[in-house]
């Protein structure tokens, strides 16, 4: 990938039509994160409901860890009559937004003090259809524009995606203090509809066109019926994987590691985030203004300094520094921990995490899409965004029982040494790399 020696040349890369156009997708795909995540913790402690049993319902968010077993489907599979007329892209875009306005109106009608199981697995549904949404939404952003793009890219995605993220989160914070947690699903859920207009006005990408017919090609030929299911096996399921280590070599092993610890520390800490603001006594409004408003803007200059970073430095030394900042600013949290309630104390912890976060979460997409093969985009791709979440997923699931038993100090300096190897690993790259 090549670097841009000049300020305002890379700055004018956010003026490109498909750079400015990811902020819609980005925006679809963000929408439903906080909604089975944080939001649904704040509404399940807002109700009582033990931080144990918080703890285990971040759980649902696996689903964006195991993506990869169902990318290669939607990366080669096409949908009867949609993808006819909206291409293999579009098509599956639209069928996981529909999924996931489905499941947020039925967790929005659902009593939490008897039918947490029924929330659940409304949650299931909006957190599978949101992570097929995030394989196509993938595919597509690496397919639309050239690599010396994918930092601004990434970063106007991010930026969609956040103000979702405060849609989701303060938005929702807003309504339930000043009506309720239902009106304040089925409003999410009508939100949606940016996602689905957007679908229904882009392009397909040149690429999945090309491949469209290709594949048509191979559908038509003489071939039985075992021997169509073996190439598709073959062409979808193996070659993606045979290919990213063909390419790498012992060095992908390396890389995998890196995805699979870069996010460890900032997901795991996310789980009791809300959580922790409401036991410190802050009103959902407070949070809404302090968390997720003014935090808002800190991340956007975290993003889209990240994305200029990429392009004026290339991308290790930038995916370096977010490493260190994401353990850094974890820290923050457990002095705010062991301090008298203060929302100016607040506000400086929540600045420094979200430009640190912005910063780290624009540089790692941009790197994740660096490692893709255009043949195999949204298989491969699937493949690093489910490593980079399952490890602090399962992590995230106990959160709560260590808050419970050690307190919030402890839980957030455990969560920060959780960034350690993230930095070392990116330390042996960039070492190793120097050397080939």
């Amino acid at each position: 990938m090549k670097t841009i020696n000049s300020w305002s040349t890379a700055f004018a890369i956010y003026f490109q039509p498909r750079v400015l156009g990811m902020i819609f997708l980005g925006f679809s795909a963000g929408l439903p994160f906080l909604l089975v995540f944080s939001t649904l913790s704040a509404w399940l402690r807002d109700v009582g409901t033990a931080r144990t049993v918080i703890g285990f319902f971040s759980w649902v968010g696996l689903t964006y860890s195991i993506k990869v077993f169902w990318a290669p489907i939607i990366d080669r599979l096409p949908l009867p009559i949609l993808t006819r007329y909206l291409g293999r892209r579009r098509s599956w875009m639209l069928v996981a937004q529909l999924g996931i306005a489905a499941g947020l109106v039925g967790m929005a009608y659902c009593d939490t003090e008897t039918q947490l199981q029924q929330i659940a697995m409304f949650a299931v549904l909006v957190a599978f259809s949101s992570a097929t949404q995030d394989i196509v939404v993938d595919a597509y952003r690496i397919e639309a524009v050239v690599p010396e793009y994918q930092g601004a890219m990434a970063a106007t995605y991010v930026f969609g995606y956040r103000i979702a993220l405060l849609v989701a989160g303060a938005g929702a914070l807003y309504i339930a203090e000043y009506s309720n947690w239902q009106l304040a699903y089925l409003s999410m859920a009508s939100f949606m509809l940016i996602g689905v207009i957007t679908t229904l006005v882009i392009n397909e990408p040149q690429d999945q066109a090309l491949n469209c017919q290709v594949n048509k090609l191979v559908l038509a030929s003489n071939a039985t019926v075992l021997e169509r299911l073996l190439h598709w096996f073959k062409d979808a399921v193996v070659n993606p994987f045979v290919e990213f280590f063909t390419r790498n070599g012992k060095l992908g092993f390396l890389i995998l590691a890196i995805i699979a610890v870069y996010k460890m520390s900032d997901i795991t800490m996310g789980v009791m985030a809300n959580p922790f603001y409401l036991d410190l006594g802050f009103s959902k409004t407070d949070i809404a203004d302090v968390s997720k408003v003014f935090g808002f803007f800190m991340t956007m200059a975290g993003a889209f300094l990240g994305g200029i970073l990429v392009v004026r430095y290339g991308i290790l030394r930038p995916l370096l520094l977010g490493a260190i900042l994401v353990a850094l600013t974890n820290l923050l949290f457990a002095v705010l921990a062991v301090n008298e309630p203060s929302l100016s104390l607040l506000a400086v912890v929540i600045s420094a995490d979200n430009l640190g976060g912005g910063i780290a979460t624009s540089v790692f997409i941009a790197y994740l899409s660096s490692l893709t093969n255009s043949t195999y985009t949204a298989t491969q791709y699937a493949l690093f965004s489910s490593l980079m979440t399952l490890p602090a997923k399962l992590l995230g699931g106990f959160s709560g029982i260590i808050v419970d038993t050690q307190g919030y100090e402890y839980f957030f300096i455990y969560a920060a040494v959780l960034g350690l190897p993230s930095i070392c690993l990116v330390i042996l790259l960039m070492y190793l790399q120097q050397k080939l």
